[in-house]
């Protein structure tokens, strides 16, 4: 078994440098959280979960090897936190540009694994680069203020041109990501 994703890597110098102090920032609220390592920050277009190795060679043959797309601008902007700014489980930075690209490519990756029988992910799809996830509501007042204030704050745009499958090991110092496939846009 595999534990696997789809998903856009964010892969800019200078842009990571940018979401390397906002992070930088969220951790200084002294909010108790396991923020993400910069090498593994990317968008997620399909979390898949534990699947049979062969399932995962079905996923590149059928799903993947035929996932046409040319390349397009991402925006990202303002902080933002899973379920609420105002209860903040999962803090994440937002798609300003992008969200119809990414929501195309989501869509057809999201058919060919219903063809395969893989279990539909039935959730809305809300593109985003997840910062942080918050283990505990020591300071969250300061969290909380800190996402109001930067809601609206222009982070950097990057060029999608390539779609990675990845695998996930999970370990007690955090998930490790190895790309498994890589389509490149046409």
């Amino acid at each position: 078994m595999l534990r696997v994703f789809i998903a856009v890597d964010i892969e800019d110098p200078l842009l990571l440098s940018r979401i390397e102090r906002i992070k930088d920032s969220v951790v200084s609220t002294g909010v108790p959280m396991k923020p993400v390592e910069t090498e593994n920050l990317h968008i997620t277009l399909r979390f898949i979960g534990e699947v049979p190795v062969g399932v995962v060679e079905e996923i590149k043959r059928e799903v993947l090897q035929g996932l046409a797309f040319r390349s397009f601008t991402v925006r990202l902007v303002g902080l933002g936190a899973f379920p609420s700014p105002m209860r903040p489980r999962v803090v994440w930075i937002g798609v300003r540009e992008g969200v119809e690209e990414l929501r195309a490519l989501r869509d057809e990756i999201e058919r060919g694994l219903r063809r395969l029988g893989v279990r539909p992910d039935d959730k809305e799809f809300h593109p985003h680069l997840t910062l942080a996830r918050i283990k505990g509501s020591r300071n969250l007042q300061a969290l909380v203020k800190l996402i109001n204030e930067m809601q609206d704050y222009e982070v950097g745009s990057f060029t999608v041109t390539s779609v990675r499958l990845k695998k996930s090991t999970l370990t007690r110092r955090g998930p490790i990501y190895e790309t498994l496939m890589e389509v490149k846009s046409s």
